[in-house]
């Protein structure tokens, strides 16, 4: 393993029509379609392709797309807004 690189596991164990599970150590986590848009219309491999940068932030390097644990677990506070 190379200096800095996370030992803990991250996985991708199912996706739907309305979204994606993610199990983060021995949690799930699951990230709906309706508050997260930008992976349904992904390949699945570019969502099973997820990082693990800290504790609390994901990243899908071929989506560009990074993500906090607090994001996921409370959408409704990160409300999406396009200018």
């Amino acid at each position: 393993m190379k200096a800095g690189e996370s030992t803990l596991e991250i996985e991708v164990t199912n996706i739907s029509e309305h979204g994606f599970w993610v199990m983060l150590d021995e949690k799930e986590y699951f990230l709906p379609f309706k508050y997260f848009p930008w992976f349904k219309s992904a390949r699945i491999t570019d969502i099973s392709e997820v990082e693990r940068f800290s504790d609390n932030h994901l990243y899908w390097k071929k989506l560009d797309i990074d993500l906090t644990l607090d994001m996921i677990e409370s959408p409704e506070n990160y409300p999406l807004v396009s200018r």
